[in-house]
């Protein structure tokens, strides 16, 4: 694994934090619900973007790049929570 264990670590508690705050970004993709037509996918799409955003803010702060593997395991970990991440985002009242 490519990955440092504290960043692992660091995406794992994005993700979470995104997670229990769900049902505010999917307030935020439903103003845009004519023009996306799947809120849903519109959601998951923000929380990857938002966990992304931090991943590479971390590289950042230490002056680095992620490198291919770092990227490539970043999107393994992202792939393995999606169902997580969807689950939540159903459960939002709308």
């Amino acid at each position: 694994m490519a990955l440092h264990p504290s960043t692992a670590d660091f995406i794992e508690n994005l993700i979470n934090y995104y997670i229990s705050e769900a049902s505010s970004y999917k307030q935020i993709a439903e103003i845009y619900a004519e023009e996306v037509k799947d809120v849903t996918a519109a959601t998951l799409g923000i929380i990857i973007g938002c966990v992304y955003s931090g991943f590479l803010q971390t590289y950042k702060n230490q002056r680095q790049n992620p490198s291919l593997e770092d990227t490539q395991e970043f999107n393994i970990i992202m792939k393995h929570r999606t169902a997580d991440i969807r689950k939540a985002i159903l459960a939002t009242e709308s």
